[in-house]
């Protein structure tokens, strides 16, 4: 990424910022955000992606009858939905981030803290997505989601099952390994911002770490839930 050195210009910048007391987003965010065009560029063909990924039919894995024993847990609503996700992964550290620049007033530091976490979030749920549609693992409760009327239908040759329920619910129900839900969380960045905190403020860097876990506890909810098995989430959050 860009923002790893600082150039001659960078260096002179900084130092006029420092002679007039501050460099803010005001006198200093369009110049900054235009050196760094190839990494806005590359966040949002990340994206792109990202999104292409989510829309991918995944990997027709083989499902038995003598299997649906296992996956067949009822389908319940999740407590922290799918698109919160990144939302969530995102907006949370960029609060702290918003917090340290009202008190410092340094644009290089929002901005480069942003693009580590958006980078960070966006390479790591393109790595969980290509994983969950190569895999193919189906949910828990994937029984539910071939057989919403519980009345089911085997290939007479093979013994695979011949789903009726919902084409996208079913889809998903195919994306089980790893979880995004943890995986999305623990990237964004975290030792940039430990280190930012602490020299803030030792008690917000505790806060911090508190907040760092809380992306455990998310993952958690989908094993609650019976959307996840363990190893899916500790998957996740390797």
């Amino acid at each position: 990424m860009q923002g790893s050195q600082m150039g001659p210009s960078q260096i002179g910048d900084r130092m006029q910022g420092a002679q007039l007391g501050s460099h803010t987003i005001q006198t200093h965010g369009v110049r900054l955000a235009r050196k760094h065009t190839h990494d806005w560029v590359a966040l949002i063909l990340l994206a792109a992606v990202v999104v292409a990924l989510h829309y991918a039919p995944p990997f027709n894995r083989f499902v038995g009858k003598d299997m649906m024993t296992h996956i067949r847990y009822p389908v319940k609503p999740s407590t922290v939905p799918a698109w919160a996700v990144p939302i969530i992964s995102i907006l949370c550290p960029w609060v702290i981030f918003i917090s340290i620049y009202v008190a410092r007033r340094d644009v290089y530091d929002l901005h480069h803290a942003t693009l580590g976490v958006l980078f960070a979030v966006l390479i790591t749920a393109v790595f969980t997505d290509v994983i969950k549609t190569a895999v193919g693992r189906p949910r828990p409760d994937f029984f539910w989601r071939c057989f919403p009327d519980g009345k089911q239908l085997y290939d007479q040759v093979t013994g695979g099952v011949i789903c009726h329920g919902n084409k996208s619910f079913l889809t998903d129900g195919r994306k089980s390994f790893p979880s995004g839900h943890t995986s999305c969380w623990g990237p964004y960045a975290y030792f940039h911002m430990l280190e930012e905190l602490q020299a803030a403020n030792s008690n917000d860097a505790q806060n911090q770490q508190n907040t760092a876990t809380g992306g455990q506890h998310i993952g958690l909810s989908r094993q609650e839930h019976e959307m996840k098995s363990r190893n899916d989430l500790e998957s996740g959050s390797v």
